[in-house]
């Protein structure tokens, strides 16, 4: 029965790899699937944002920061004067959150993880909204924090 699991194994891999070798858009095996690279495959308006760009952003009072974590993540702590915009909710709190942002405001959106799909999904339904100076602050919460620039704790300013 073992060999028999094996082997039924095997050929599920085996029809798996043929299967995607006749797709018209094949799946990269060895894909580097980190935000930075899916931003790259994106639209070109929507890149990357070094902490240093985004704290004198922050500084010059010229950016709009945008939390994409959940509610309790922000509550715990978010950039000072970042407003949350959650994927969740976006669709019920976009227009009271973006209400007076004029469309070429530079807006920043972070959220917590290298990994974090978050802001850069948020940084496309801004663009897609007519936004487009979207930068996405990769890892941005960790980074900011550890850095020790100004954050704030509670609900939205």
């Amino acid at each position: 029965m073992l060999w028999q699991a094996g082997l039924m194994v095997l050929l599920a891999l085996a029809l798996g790899f043929l299967s995607n070798s006749l797709r018209h858009q094949r799946i990269s095996l060895a894909k580097d699937w980190s935000t930075q690279s899916r931003l790259a495959e994106g639209p070109k308006t929507i890149s990357e944002i070094s902490l240093e760009e985004a704290r004198k952003a922050f500084l010059s009072g010229l950016a709009f920061f945008l939390d994409a974590r959940f509610p309790a993540a922000y509550r715990e702590g978010h950039i000072r004067g970042a407003y949350n915009l959650p994927r969740e909710s976006e669709e019920q709190l976009a227009e009271e959150v973006l209400a007076d942002i004029p469309p070429d405001t530079l807006i920043i959106t972070y959220c917590d993880g290298k990994n974090c799909d978050l802001s850069m999904n948020l940084a496309r339904d801004l663009f897609s909204r007519g936004y487009e100076n979207v930068r996405v602050l990769v890892n941005g919460w960790a980074r900011w924090k550890g850095a020790g620039l100004p954050v704030s704790q509670g609900e939205a300013p």
